[in-house]
């Protein structure tokens, strides 16, 4: 269907269209009628047909030319809302991450939104809260560092900074000191958090102090919930945001402050399109207004760091605890000899004698494992059959909860077999996750409460907030879990912290893992001993003589970069360089081969000359299948530039005209991991 050009001034609409996929993106140009020209304006959601059936597919209006080069225009067939639902910044960060990040424009203002729901409704109404204006004492250090960051504040130029500041050191009370001078000065504010766990303390403390001034954005609110605080903020009814990575996109203006907590996560990394970084978003937005963009942690990622040692971030530091408190003593504990002396359970004859002593004083404890379950991999003691998903390249781990072996990635589960299908063998058991752990200090300490905190038991609404109240409480004397309990919790009680496997994270196939290992068990250790008692920790290890771990076990960050940043220049690692991946991805492992083979000749040939630009692979991704679809990438170590993603992005866009190649999907994604 076509409409007639009429004789309005600007009678054609440049729309980003949600059916669009990646190869075929851009502005698609459709006639406006007189009967939707007055409500016709960049920023509003309209359906309009698309494609050869003409199927109605939601689109949103980027501009409106007076005309269009084409001689036949469909015309658009709703608009959705009575007035723009994205601001003119919006637009304009969505075509600047449809660059940066391989997306499409319509991906990234989807991600803008709080989910899909219909903006003409009215919002749920929200009950004001009653909050004590708590007063906020900094210590002399502190003092000092928000006088150093302060200035960059009101230097009307976008600035970033660095907080490094050990754990127990205070930070978040230099956060709400500089978000009173940001208020102060009539400018917004948001905090990110890396996980849903920290939000509502994160929000308690935030609106002791600022009240009814304070909203909240994350995956976890329902839908109601999420619509009533992003109509708040984009109605100026609040001047903080406090929230997980999407929350930085929120609809505030004239912002002065984005703080990104913990900013070494990698939760602040979306893995699905648009795949972006909260950070390099909040770096975007700071620039447009003349904000301060705060990075803050006690073990800074390898780039910031890097960045703050050259010059390019200022570099702020908080090497003590507020409460003048040391840090906690740490033992090594090798997992070999425990073994030889015949314990080959997950607690350690040392971490079980400290734990009785903890729970002999009635103070709390905190075991941190990374693996959920019960044991990882099931196998048979005789022929050597391994259970794995029928759709995954992964093996299936066994939970104690249901009885049932499950894969990780999928979600595909059978119920646990008694004898191994092959021979009939007995089944053997291998590995420790936090049920397993559970299971075994129910045995040690049969009278002591212990709760459980990972993936299975967080599921409900506020889970999180639910288990981790509790243990507040003092219901538990014992918190397991995984590495939501590794970071921003603050309990007085908690005098003792165990790193069951610290190995874990270690020897993976990831130019991080260093980094990650040593961010974990500083993390984890750093919960300890934070109230008025000394804390300690126990960390288990095959591998006690690893750098990483014994430079974590002296919370030792400035040793662990030293050595890590020579590590990364040895090897043209990032921050030195940066690292593109092009994944391939398809039912047949064959064609996806293949196709990666291809992809890889054409690289080969547009960047033969491009100095710089080193192209690996292909080859299979760590995980090579997942949900029956195979997976293999190329990486280019490249200076990300333009012209670089530009090429990317045009590479992309030919092959898939390819014939015989419908089947398979490829995208590119920076700043990866691996």
């Amino acid at each position: 269907m076509t409409c007639k050009k009429n004789v309005m001034s600007h009678c054609v609409a440049k729309v980003a269209v949600s059916a669009a996929t990646f190869h075929i993106d851009k502005p698609y140009n459709y006639l406006i009628s007189p009967e939707t020209a007055d409500k016709i304006r960049p920023g509003v959601r309209v359906l309009v047909p698309f494609g050869m059936g003409d199927n109605k597919v939601e689109g949103v209006v980027l501009s409106t030319v007076a005309e269009s080069s084409f001689d036949k225009l469909k015309c658009i067939d709703t608009v959705l809302d009575d007035e723009p639902i994205f601001s003119d910044e919006n637009l304009r960060l969505a075509l600047w991450m449809s660059d940066r990040f391989f997306c499409t424009v319509y991906d990234a203002l989807r991600v803008m939104l709080p989910t899909k729901i219909d903006f003409k409704r009215k919002p749920k109404s929200r009950e004001r809260g009653e909050y004590p204006q708590a007063e906020v004492e900094l210590s002399p250090e502190q003092i000092k560092v928000f006088e150093g960051i302060f200035p960059l504040i009101g230097s009307n130029k976008p600035k970033a900074a660095l907080l490094y500041g050990v754990t127990g050191s205070g930070k978040t009370i230099v956060y709400i000191k500089l978000i009173e001078a940001v208020l102060a000065a009539q400018k917004t504010a948001i905090v990110l958090v890396p996980e849903i766990a920290l939000t509502p303390q994160t929000v308690f403390i935030f609106q002791s102090h600022f009240g009814d001034e304070v909203a909240v954005l994350h995956s976890a609110l329902g839908a109601g919930e999420r619509f009533t605080e992003w109509k708040r903020i984009r109605d100026g009814k609040v001047r903080v945001v406090v929230g997980t990575r999407s929350a930085v996109f929120a609809p505030l203006k004239d912002i002065g402050l984005i703080v990104i907590d913990e900013e070494q996560e990698h939760t602040y990394k979306s893995d699905s399109s648009p795949r972006y970084h909260a950070r390099e978003i909040a770096k975007y937005r700071v620039t447009r207004t003349n904000g301060l963009l705060l990075l803050a942690s006690a073990t800074p990622s390898i780039e910031s760091m890097y960045a703050a040692k050259t010059g390019k971030y200022s570099l702020f530091r908080l090497e003590n605890r507020f409460n003048n408190q040391s840090l906690p003593s740490v033992f090594i504990v090798d997992l070999k000899k425990e073994l030889k002396a015949g314990n080959g359970g997950s607690i350690s004859s040392v971490l079980r004698e400290e734990l009785q002593k903890n729970l002999n004083n009635g103070e709390q404890s905190i075991l941190f494992l990374n693996r959920r379950g019960a044991s990882p991999i099931v196998t048979c003691g005789e022929c050597g059959y391994t259970y794995k998903c029928r759709d995954c390249s992964v093996s299936m781990a066994y939970h104690a909860t249901g009885r049932r072996l499950m894969c990780h990635y999928c979600g595909y589960y059978i119920h646990n077999p008694t004898v191994c299908p092959e021979c009939s063998g007995k089944l053997n058991y291998i590995g420790i996750g936090t049920q397993k752990v559970e299971s075994e200090l129910k045995e040690l300490f049969p009278d002591v409460s212990i709760i459980r905190m990972d993936a299975d038991t967080t599921t409900r609404k506020d889970s999180h907030d639910k288990l981790l109240s509790a243990f507040r409480e003092k219901k538990a004397e014992i918190l397991i879990g995984t590495q939501m309990v590794t970071k921003g919790l603050d309990f007085e009680n908690v005098t003792l912290v165990g790193v069951l496997s610290a190995d874990l994270s270690l020897y993976i196939s990831d130019y991080r893992a260093g980094e990650k290992t040593f961010s974990l068990i500083t993390q984890v250790v750093g919960r300890s001993g934070r109230g008025e008692k000394p804390g300690r920790a126990v960390i288990q290890t095959f591998t006690p003589e690893n750098k990483v771990i014994t430079l974590a076990a002296q919370q030792d960050y400035d040793g662990f970069y030293e050595n890590e940043i020579e590590l990364r220049k040895a090897l043209n690692s990032p921050p030195l360089t940066d690292l593109i991946g092009l994944s391939v991805i398809g039912t047949d492992e064959i064609n996806v081969i293949k196709a990666c083979a291809h992809l890889r000749m054409v690289l080969d040939v547009y960047f033969r000359n491009e100095r710089g630009v080193k192209i690996l692979g292909p080859a299979p991704a760590i995980v090579s299948k997942i949900k029956n679809k195979f997976r293999y990438k190329l990486v280019l170590n490249c200076k990300n530039s333009k012209k670089v993603r530009t090429t990317i992005a045009y590479i992309i866009r030919e092959f898939s005209k390819i014939k015989g190649i419908k089947a398979i999907t490829v995208y590119a994604d920076v700043d990866i991991g691996d």
